[in-house]
């Protein structure tokens, strides 16, 4: 199952895609898309849902989320082009629930910007209580999977003390969806191709089975530090290819940009870059 959440900011109503790609209006069976309400949804006949006209808008697929977990430097390739160590345990930080947008919206740079940088990922929904949860059950915990953009700027995250947050979660930095897929429907979520590609050249490429802390051990580890609720979003790490690990020479995003990202089952996104503007942001 598909599920999304489509129209203007703040008043995004629920959906669900057909097999075809088409948007059906969910509203006359559930408020909205959370994770309590998926498990009513099973014997939904798509074909029987109002069909939405047109191209509309696409919020994050998910509301109900109370922390957004990121885990870092969770590909080998990438902590080498940071210059960072091979993690020996998850790296563990917080994305501002502020950052959140949906797929397409503006990504807006901070004020001052100078080494802004993407990071294709994939997220992990999670759909029951997690503490202390053990690895053998962790994936009885997930409700859907989704593509994130853990947009970075660089400098904040590095430059300004050891605080990541700094540089992680400005507004609009963390870009959710187009869809929550079931992980019924998405298989394998440990063998799923991710790309990004900045202003139609491919910066990106890897596989979800590159990870160096799987999705069951990573949700195990966190719950061992911070109790995930139904609804949290955790983003499990970035395949190389930043813009700060490019060589000979760094690329930095700027106004004018494009991000394109996809990951095999969840779709694809894609994020104009503007320049700092307090308007863009309301």
């Amino acid at each position: 199952m598909k599920l999304c959440r489509y129209g203007a900011k703040g008043a995004e109503k629920p959906g669900l895609v057909d097999a075809d790609g088409r948007i059906r209006d969910l509203s006359g069976h559930i408020a909205d898309v959370t994770v309590e309400a998926i498990a009513g949804l099973a014997d939904v006949d798509a074909e029987t849902l109002p069909l939405v006209e047109g191209n509309p808008r696409l919020g994050v697929p998910v509301t109900g989320i109370s922390k957004i977990v990121a885990i870092g430097l969770n590909y080998r390739d990438h902590a080498i082009e940071s210059n960072l160590p091979i993690p020996t345990e998850p790296v563990m930080f917080m994305k501002a629930l502020s950052s959140l947008s949906g797929p397409n919206d503006t990504v807006v740079l901070p004020k001052g910007s100078t080494h802004g940088d993407w990071e294709v990922e994939l997220g992990v929904v999670i759909g029951k209580t997690c503490r202390h949860v053990a690895k053998e059950d962790a994936l009885d915990h997930v409700a859907g999977y989704v593509l994130c953009n853990d947009v970075s700027e660089r400098f904040n995250q590095k430059e300004r003390g050891t605080q990541w947050s700094k540089g992680k979660g400005h507004d609009t930095f963390c870009p959710t969806g187009p869809w929550l897929v079931t992980p019924d429907e998405v298989g394998d979520a440990m063998d799923l191709d991710m790309s990004l590609d900045l202003n139609g050249e491919r910066m990106q490429t890897g596989n979800t089975k590159t990870m160096i802390f799987p999705i069951d051990e990573l949700i195990s580890y966190v719950s061992e530090y911070v109790t995930l609720m139904p609804g949290d979003l955790m983003i499990t790490g970035t395949p190389p290819g930043v813009g700060e690990g490019k060589k000979p020479d760094k690329i930095f995003l700027k106004a004018g940009d494009t991000m394109t990202l996809a990951i095999d089952k969840l779709g694809t996104q894609s994020q104009d870059v503007v320049a700092f503007d307090l308007a863009a942001l309301a």
